[in-house]
C-alpha cells in the first residue's frame, strides 16, 4: 500500500516537471528563434525485494520475491531544432538562416566575462556606436571572431552567404554562421542562446542568409494547449490515487486501534 502511494507521488512530480517544460514553452511562443523543450521519464531501476528473517526459508537467507518498479523517474529534458516559420519583417538587419546552423554572438555576463554563443534568433539592430548587436547589446560575430562596425549612414545590403555590403558594393564584413555535427553536445543557456560543451565539434553550416526575415518559435500552440490538457488529468488521476489510498490506510489503521 506505502508503495503505491510512492508511485503515486512520483507520477505527480512528473506531471509537474512536464506542465513547467510546457509553460516556459507557450510563455515564448512568440520569442523570435525560441526552439520549444519536451522532457523524458523512466521507471526507477528495478530492485529486487526480500522476504527477511522468514522461518519457511531459513532467518539468515534471503528469498527474492519478484522485482519492482516504484514510480517513475524524471528524465532529461529535450530541445527540439526543428526550424520555424519565417515573418518577414523588410528590416535589413533582421535575419534568419534557411537551414541547420546558429549566428555567432559575444555574450557578456553581469561579471564582465565574455564568451562566445550561439543562436537562431536574427533580430539585429545597430548600437549607436554603428556596432551589429542584438537586443541585448551583444555584439554579432564576423568569420574572425569580431565585432561587426558599420556606418549607420550608409546603405546595408545583406547577401544569403552572410556578406555585408555598403555604399557601391564594398564588402565590409562577413557574417558568421556555424552549425554542429551533434546538438547534443549543446547546452541552452538562457531562453534563445546555446552554448557547446566538451566533445562538441564544429561543421559548416549550408544556411542561407535571408535579410528582412525573422525565424519565429517553433511551438505549435494548439498541440502545447491539448498536452496541457493531457498532463492536468494525469496529474490528477495519479492525485485520486493517492486520496484513494491515503483513505484505504486510515480506514485500516483505525479499525486495527480497535481489535
Amino acid at each position: 500500500m506505502v508503495k503505491g502511494l510512492y508511485t503515486a507521488y512520483t507520477g505527480m512530480l512528473n506531471e509537474q516537471n512536464r506542465m513547467d517544460i510546457m509553460t516556459n514553452n507557450l510563455a515564448n511562443a512568440s520569442t523570435v528563434g525560441f526552439k520549444k523543450e519536451g522532457s523524458t521519464s523512466q521507471s526507477f531501476n528495478s530492485l529486487l525485494a526480500y522476504k527477511l528473517k522468514d522461518g519457511s526459508v531459513g532467518l539468515d537467507r534471503k528469498q527474492n520475491i519478484g522485482r519492482n518498479t516504484p514510480g517513475v523517474k524524471i528524465g532529461e529534458n529535450y530541445t527540439d531544432y526543428t526550424q520555424g516559420s519565417f515573418r518577414i519583417t523588410e528590416n535589413t538587419f533582421d535575419l534568419a538562416l534557411t537551414d541547420a546552423g546558429f549566428f555567432a554572438v559575444e555574450f557578456t555576463n553581469k561579471a564582465g566575462e565574455t564568451t562566445t554563443r550561439y543562436t537562431r534568433a536574427g533580430n539585429f539592430t545597430l548600437n549607436k556606436e554603428g556596432y551589429l548587436v542584438n537586443n541585448d547589446g551583444d555584439y554579432v560575430l564576423d568569420t574572425n571572431n569580431r565585432h561587426i562596425k558599420l556606418d549607420p549612414l550608409r546603405e546595408t545590403t545583406i547577401t544569403s552567404d552572410g556578406g555585408i555590403y555598403q555604399g557601391n558594393g564594398t564588402k565590409v564584413a562577413q557574417i558568421q554562421v556555424v552549425d554542429f555535427e551533434d546538438y547534443d553536445y549543446l547546452k541552452r543557456t538562457g531562453e534563445t542562446f546555446f552554448e557547446p560543451i566538451e566533445g562538441a565539434k564544429f561543421t559548416t553550416s549550408a544556411a542561407q542568409v535571408q535579410s528582412g526575415y525573422l525565424e519565429m518559435s517553433n511551438v505549435q500552440v494548439v498541440s502545447e494547449m491539448v498536452n496541457m490538457i493531457a498532463i492536468t488529468r494525469q496529474y490528477e488521476s495519479n492525485q485520486k490515487v493517492l486520496q484513494t489510498m491515503d483513505n484505504s490506510l486510515e480506514i485500516a489503521t483505525r479499525e486495527l486501534g480497535r481489535l
